[in-house]
């Protein structure tokens, strides 16, 4: 019940947020293009309290989830009822949206939009630029934790342990400067100087073609980087998971497992993938004892697992000069915003399911991990992601949606006369029809993905 409530007040101030964010977008710039706006509001009707100031009620309204800028003619509704007998023709109501310029109403759709970008750009360069949170005690070498076999770094002969003292020309390298290499060297062989045991030894690595990708990790090459000192300590086990089986506890720490020294999660999960579910052999450290557990991965999410929580690494701050900080976020925004994109295609082109996608219920159970989870990069990375999500989404050439209002404009454009009020009312009862059935749709998959459920599942 404490992490449902807290689920709950999360999407209620993360999504309410956003949408504010994102109506008083279409509101400024309606105000600044003279649109009469006749009420900003907090929430959806019934209307709780609020003031009228000028022509705008500005008020609370019973569901606190989001909110809406009702515009004088922006409904095909309210077009139709003036243009029967009303003392009032909204087509000569210079307040009104229809009597402005289509660049106009093209401005004030896209006005949507562009404030969650802004909140997102915001939000990032205020955690990068105030907090920017990094592991307390880091390995300041460049050090190899694992080499998964049969990949570049394994057929280039990286072994675990080793130190790059030189990359591709660059001396000394940090992890971040052999991402950017590699990415600059994708299908090219360079050459790097390893120490292994205080001795240098020259190796020569192939960088595979997916390092053109956005997603492109060091990982993908096979070498694992060591960030953390290590052990790897668990915080929590699940009940009736490999780990549980194996006897691990909350408190204990990882020292090796099959003799081998990680440090690291990822460097543990791609040991286990290698293995494919063969027993491993844990030596831990418990109480100031070391003990010897053996347990066998199962498959956890499509992937192998032993199903235990890790301990929370150390954070400290360590603020970026603002320059650096806004580079930082403009790399996040856009980053995100390319993969929003990419999903969406893999959707159209059937290489994604549906069931894939999260609704209501699923964002608010990550806006409440979120929310429990200490720092601060998850709560700013989501809200920003979520700003980005909202963004592009009413971009999309749909009616109803910001983006589907623009390419009924643009259409209007190119015809030179506007599409029949009825022709357009039609067209948006239909869109609300399967807008309605897609959002009980992702509500319903949600649902099915709780843990109440994935439990029955064979």
């Amino acid at each position: 019940m404490h992490d449902f409530l807290i689920s709950v007040v999360a999407f209620i101030v993360l999504v309410g947020v956003m949408v504010i964010v994102h109506e008083f977008g279409h509101f400024i710039v309606a105000k600044l293009c003279g649109v009469r706006v006749e009420r900003f509001s907090i929430g959806f009707p019934p209307r709780l309290f609020g003031v009228k100031i000028g022509e705008t009620d500005y008020c609370v309204s019973a569901s606190l989830v989001g909110g809406y800028v009702k515009m004088t003619g922006e409904t095909p509704e309210q077009n139709l009822e003036f243009s029967k007998e009303s003392p009032k023709d909204l087509s000569t109501d210079p307040g009104a949206l229809t009597s402005h310029p289509r660049w106009q109403r093209m401005l004030i759709g896209l006005a949507g939009p562009a404030a969650n970008f802004a909140l997102a750009l915001g939000l990032m360069v205020i955690y990068y630029g105030w907090l920017n949170e990094v592991p307390s005690v880091e390995v300041k070498t460049t050090t190899v934790e694992w080499v998964t076999p049969d990949t570049p770094g394994a057929q280039a002969g990286f072994a675990p342990g080793d130190v790059l003292k030189r990359f591709d020309g660059v001396e000394n390298p940090s992890w971040e400067q052999v991402y950017e290499q590699s990415k600059l060297n994708a299908a090219q062989n360079i050459a790097v100087t390893v120490d292994r045991d205080g001795k240098p030894v020259r190796l020569e690595l192939h960088v595979p073609a997916s390092a053109r990708k956005d997603d492109f990790e060091i990982g993908d090459m096979g070498i694992l980087p060591q960030y953390l000192p290590g052990p790897i300590g668990v915080a929590e086990v699940q009940p009736g998971t490999p780990a549980a089986q194996a006897g691990l506890r909350a408190g204990d720490a990882i020292a090796s497992v099959d003799g081998h020294a990680f440090h690291t999660v990822p460097a543990l999960l791609a040991y286990m993938q290698t293995g494919q579910g063969k027993p491993m052999d844990l030596n831990v450290l418990r109480n100031g004892a070391m003990l010897q557990l053996t347990a066998r991965p199962a498959k956890l999410d499509s992937s192998w697992k032993l199903g235990f929580a890790t301990v929370a690494t150390p954070l400290r701050n360590q603020p970026l000069p603002f320059v650096t900080a806004v580079k930082k976020s403009a790399g996040f925004c856009a980053d995100n915003s390319f993969l929003i994109i990419e999903v969406l295609e893999r959707l159209f082109t059937r290489k994604v399911s549906v069931s894939q996608l999260s609704g209501p219920v699923g964002i608010a159970r990550v806006a409440g991990e979120a929310a429990q989870t200490k720092g601060w990069w998850s709560k700013f990375g989501l809200a920003g992601e979520i700003s980005l999500n909202l963004g592009i989404l009413n971009l999309l050439p749909f009616p109803i949606l910001d983006g589907g209002m623009i390419l009924l404009l643009i259409i209007e454009s190119a015809l030179r006369h506007d599409i029949s009020l009825v022709v357009k009312e039609r067209i948006l009862t239909a869109a609300f029809v399967v807008l309605i059935a897609f959002f009980a749709f992702t509500i319903f998959n949600d649902v099915t993905k709780l843990p109440v459920f994935t439990h029955l599942k064979p």
